[in-house]
């Protein structure tokens, strides 16, 4: 227990030495690293929202469909809640539908009306509620094989719009944090390989009296993952913060943008998983970045 603390001791201090020596370049990287990590946070929740929108999107998202004449949207209710992903099937009657229609174009007099046009010129009518916008499409295209459906009508303009968006920004965020992971993991070897130089003399000495490789070495590697972690700290600060601004902001405006930042939320595993993923990205590039600059010299 006494030898581990020892060594536990001897790391620390040789790690917090190696950053002392390390001067503006500590600030550099970890500068640098704090915005990899901040585009990366922004990214994936930006991402997850998204994907909630979608998701409540295509959940509110009705497939119309209009029976032929003769048939009943009652009898085919069962058939069309056996779809895989329906989630509810609303049969509207055309008598239902005649009287909501009348009643909108403010006419008192529905039989009055009907025997003008000769009895009710509508049809009966399924509304099918889908599980999410995926899967619209698919519950359309069951519809209309249906003996009896006569015409299916849906919206996913929108839904293809936002699906398109985040395909979008996957990509673009994808090609931007692959350059600033490389820059980020530069930056950091360029860091470590002069601290390494600042203190080579120390490190002749070492290897003199018998340590090895990994011990002379070990506290460089944990001065990578030192920065990887601050940045990602500094980072999640920054997102905080400002989520904790647009929240705020938000309360202050209309009912309807209240309702679609409420929907915007991440959930309490999104809010553990993103400063997590943070934390494991900034301490990956850290470590790799380190890695590539002490291999130059324990090789030697």
């Amino acid at each position: 227990m006494f030898k581990l603390l020892t060594k536990s001791d001897y790391l620390l201090r040789e790690t917090l030495l190696g950053l002392r020596r390390g001067g503006w370049m500590n600030w550099a990287a970890i500068s640098t690293i704090t915005v990899l990590l901040f585009l990366f946070g922004i990214s994936l929740q930006s991402t997850w929202q998204l994907e909630r929108l979608l998701n409540q999107f295509g959940s509110q998202l009705e497939v119309s469909a209009y029976l032929q004449s003769g048939f009943q949207a009652s009898d085919l209710k069962p058939v069309v809640e056996a779809f895989p992903d329906v989630v509810t099937v609303t049969p509207v009657t055309k008598e239902s539908a005649w009287a909501e229609l009348v009643a909108d174009l403010g006419l008192s007099d529905i039989a009055g009306a009907t025997d003008q046009l000769k009895g009710n010129p509508l049809v009966d009518e399924l509304k099918v509620k889908a599980k999410d916008s995926e899967s619209v499409p698919a519950i359309a295209s069951q519809l209309e094989a249906l003996e009896g459906i006569d015409e299916v009508r849906y919206v996913d303009e929108a839904v293809t719009r936002l699906a398109q968006l985040n395909d979008g920004l996957r990509w673009a965020s994808l090609f931007v944090i692959t350059i600033l992971t490389l820059t980020a993991t530069a930056v950091i070897t360029t860091t470590i390989r002069l601290i390494v130089l600042a203190r080579r003399r120390e490190i002749e000495v070492m290897q003199l009296v018998g340590a090895t490789r990994i011990w002379i070495y070990l506290p460089f590697i944990l001065q990578g993952a030192t920065f990887g972690l601050a940045g990602a700290t500094v980072a999640w600060g920054l997102l905080f913060s400002i989520q904790r601004f647009l929240t705020e902001l938000a309360a202050q405006q209309a009912d309807f943008i209240q309702f679609v930042v409420q929907g915007l939320r991440l959930t309490p595993q999104q809010l553990i998983l993103l400063p997590a993923s943070l934390l494991g990205l900034g301490t990956l590039v850290g470590l790799m970045g380190s890695l590539l600059a002490v291999r130059k010299f324990s090789l030697r």
